[in-house]
């Protein structure tokens, strides 16, 4: 069978490879028969089959190219298909493809190392995991064992993963279907001042409010139980939502008042995709732990961890800590992770991101918000940014309902459908599309895509009270 791949790259980009529409339908015949997809109703979606891709672009095989503005999952930090770490898993694979995780392997130390490098404070030890949501779940089984206590606490706009405990403390709706062994699962409030749950007005007042609502959270449910608070450094999926200023140094101090681990997730948000290595580092706030995952390698082969401080390290050194994968560590995961970091640090690829945002999202996404009666507010930061949709500008009621399927939530299916009409993969979530192309991403592309984003726009505005 042709895969249509090997597509030619010209001074416009990569080129779509030679249509093959023979054998799309074929992957798409096989899709349907045997692979059953994650958070879908399996008879109520039709994947599209995918041929290749290259730096910010992929294309399907009836020669349909698409600017890749959700990075996918949030994960391909350094685009589809760049060479140096391709050739890092070739060469990786001829020396060394897996060895268990309980011998030292040089890749898997430098990856470590590399990792270790760039995170705040003295997380120096880092255990390896297959993605976000185990690296989640080892932090939080980290947490537990060090305090001796049984609850953790998170915000309710969350995701944190799917297995156990990741799903639990999970605050979004694909918690619910899951939700029957949540003890020791605490939600609260974070700071969100747009939509904000404590009547501020400004930043600050978002700021203090929520710190306090946190406390006060942590002295109804009883200080001595909490093992940790567990925060996105700045929540993804529930909406690119930058935290005020102070908040994040709040619940530092808080955690260390009551004795309490606190854990940033920077799953989505680390590894250049806020103009930083990690998020943490906007704030000067260093965690007890931090989770960290795709950008890591940009998902070129599965890999998460977890960073971990030189206290809670201790609490492990001569009592086995009860945990462990097959495959942690596995080394042509930790060799792509070298190369990403690597390529990331001789490429000035963070520092593009950072000017990018700053210089060409940012400024255009809040021209694009003054056209739009459907644009409700415009955040983000580096390539991490999101447009929240509304039906009326004045009342804040988002284009769709929370959680809005069906017929409910075609608004948003019909911007998104306007999207790839226009050559355009988007992100969206909720009454929510979300900015977050590859930090490769120039400013030529970017403008490309923005363009696209404008004009589909008006198929959310058709949908609004100016409408």
């Amino acid at each position: 069978m042709s895969t249509g791949t090997n597509p030619s790259t010209s001074a416009a980009g990569p080129a779509v490879s030679v249509p093959d529409p023979a054998a799309g339908q074929a992957v798409r015949a096989a899709d349907r028969a045997h692979v059953f997809h994650s958070w879908s109703a399996q008879g109520l979606i039709e994947p599209l089959p995918v041929a290749g891709g290259e730096g910010s672009y992929f294309w399907d095989y009836d020669g349909n190219r698409y600017l890749d503005f959700s990075s996918q999952l949030v994960n391909t930090n350094i685009g589809h298909q760049h060479p140096k770490v391709v050739a890092a898993i070739q060469e990786q694979a001829a020396r060394m493809c897996t060895m268990a995780p309980g011998f030292a392997v040089d890749v898997r130390a430098e990856a470590a190392r590399l990792v270790a490098e760039r995170t705040p404070g003295d997380l120096d030890k880092i255990f390896w995991t297959n993605g976000g949501a185990e690296a989640v779940e080892n932090a939080v089984r980290m947490a537990k064992l060090h305090t001796g206590r049984p609850k953790v606490m998170s915000t309710y706009r969350s995701y944190h993963g799917h297995t156990a405990a990741a799903i639990h403390i999970t605050g979004e709706p694909r918690r619910w279907a899951n939700d029957t062994g949540a003890a020791g699962a605490v939600h609260f409030f974070g700071p969100h001042l747009y939509r904000s749950h404590f009547y501020a007005e400004t930043q600050e007042q978002e700021s203090a409010r929520a710190l306090a609502h946190l406390e006060q959270t942590i002295a109804y449910e009883g200080p001595g139980t909490i093992a940790a608070v567990i925060l996105e450094t700045v929540p993804g999926t529930a909406g690119v939502l930058v935290p005020p200023p102070g908040y994040l140094a709040g619940v530092r101090e808080i955690c260390d008042r009551y004795g309490i681990v606190f854990i940033l997730d920077e799953v989505m948000a680390g590894f250049g995709r806020t103009g930083a290595w990690f998020a943490a580092d906007h704030f000067g706030v260093t965690p007890d732990l931090i989770t960290f995952a795709k950008g890591v390698n940009s998902g070129y082969v599965p890999l998460g961890g977890v960073a971990i401080s030189a206290e809670i390290a201790a609490t492990f050194d001569q009592r086995p800590y009860p945990g462990g994968l097959t495959y942690s560590g596995h080394p042509l995961a930790c060799g792509s992770a070298v190369a990403t970091i690597n390529a990331m640090a001789e490429e000035g690829i963070v520092a593009n991101a950072a000017q990018i945002g700053e210089n060409v999202i940012g400024p255009a996404l809040r021209e694009i918000a003054d056209r739009h009666p459907s644009v409700g507010e415009v955040r983000g930061m580096g390539v991490f940014w999101a447009l929240d949709l509304v039906r009326d500008e004045e009342t804040r009621e988002p284009l769709v309902p929370y959680n809005a399927t069906g017929a409910a939530n075609a608004p948003m299916a019909e911007f998104a459908a306007a999207c790839k009409r226009g050559g355009l993969w988007p992100f969206v979530n909720m009454n929510r599309t979300h900015v977050v192309p590859p930090c490769t991403i120039s400013e030529a592309e970017v403008k490309e895509g923005l363009a696209v984003l404008d004009e589909a726009l008006g198929a959310a505005d058709a949908h609004t009270t100016a409408g």
